[in-house]
């Protein structure tokens, strides 16, 4: 009897322990080490939850998630200027601005420090982020990190038809949605341009899909253009993939369509105007109605209602001739040029590095009601 009352009671404790198990992970950097993940480039910038930066090194071919044990920040972000960027952040490395440059920037939503992956003149990454209103630099020799390599990345040898090197699109844009890094880029396959999606933590697992869109401005269907800047974004109650190219097209993929092992092909809402590049796209919201904003590097910058998006259902799939011509979804060009990168503060904030008239390069927060 005694070692039957012990049995169950052993079983009770091992049942109650099971039931009130926290579910693994308990934080998302369970499992990260602590060392250099020797990181060669940083191409692409991008925030998940409890502060964990992800880094998109197109020249390994992977993405780094790093914990950057940010401390929470307590209040809302005043409005602020900081002038001579690129200054600043050359004069910290003992160079001088000509000589740096600035290839993303992400806002932590914890901390609200802003980070740049910025490249010296010979290609040493440096990751930089906001002290006040000054910078300092994020020594990557001894983080807590994770990482996973991308499978069929486009080869180190790869080049266009110009000669010139296809490794630096192995991911040209990345962000973290529900559980999932998002990347985008160009593979080995026959279909180049490519959309992974990556489960974290990172595990063995990844899938990946082949995109086609039509290039209004080309006047013909691509698949090996790779999307430059993308988001996530709720269109009629399901998320999408809402996308730009050069040139510039405006792309929306349902995301329950873009499926593993699959060729994808996307919905051209808008063309933009060619001889463009589209350099990063946000969403922020103006009371209680959200907007999408979109950089270029020869247009100003573009507001777009997304329920245009949402009405709009012929799609684009004949040629704009008209040099510089636009068709497709309506859109605002606000009085905002030479907007380098964007992220948001908060849903209501967003911060822009804007090369200004007088040439000063700055990082500061514009009125969200006048946008």
């Amino acid at each position: 009897m005694k070692r039957c009352l012990c049995f169950l009671v052993v079983l009770c404790v091992a049942l109650h322990v099971e039931t009130n198990a926290t579910p693994y992970p308990v934080k998302l950097t369970d499992n990260f080490v602590l060392g250099n993940p020797e990181i060669n480039s940083l191409s692409s910038l991008a925030f998940g939850p409890e502060g964990i930066l992800f880094v998109g090194d197109s020249e390994n071919a992977k993405v780094v998630a790093i914990d950057t044990q940010d401390p929470a920040s307590s209040s809302e972000v005043e409005p602020f200027q900081i002038e001579q960027v690129d200054h600043k952040i050359a004069s910290l490395l003992g160079t001088t601005a000509d000589k740096i440059l600035i290839n993303d920037m992400a806002v932590n939503p914890l901390s609200k420090v802003i980070y740049f992956g910025v490249h010296m003149e010979d290609g040493t990454p440096v990751l930089i982020k906001t002290k006040g209103d000054t910078f300092d630099v994020v020594p990557l020799e001894k983080v807590s990190y994770s990482q996973i390599d991308l499978k069929n990345a486009v080869a180190v040898d790869a080049t266009d038809r110009r000669g010139r090197s296809l490794r630096k699109w192995a991911i040209s844009d990345l962000a973290y949605h529900d559980g999932k890094v998002m990347v985008s880029g160009l593979s080995n396959e026959e279909f180049s341009s490519t959309f992974r999606s990556i489960p974290f933590p990172f595990s063995e697992k990844q899938s990946y899909a082949s995109l086609e869109i039509y290039h209004a401005a080309h006047g013909r269907y691509e698949t090996y253009a790779p999307i430059k800047t993308f988001m996530p974004y709720v269109l009629h109650g399901k998320t999408h993939l809402v996308a730009s190219y050069t040139c510039t097209p405006l792309v929306i993929f349902p995301m329950d369509e873009v499926k593993p092992s699959t060729h994808t092909k996307g919905m051209t809402v808008a063309e933009l105007g060619n001889r463009n590049t589209p350099l990063d796209i946000i969403s922020y919201k103006k009371g209680d109605k959200s907007f999408i904003l979109l950089a270029n590097t020869s247009r100003a910058l573009m507001k777009i209602d997304p329920t245009k998006i949402e009405a709009y259902e012929d799609y684009l799939t004949e040629p704009v001739e008209e040099n510089s011509g636009t068709a497709g979804v309506d859109f605002i060009a606000l009085p905002y040029v030479n907007v380098l990168q964007m992220d948001k503060v908060s849903d209501s904030q967003i911060v822009l590095l804007q090369r200004m008239a007088n040439g000063d390069l700055s990082l500061h927060m514009p009125n969200v009601r006048r946008l």
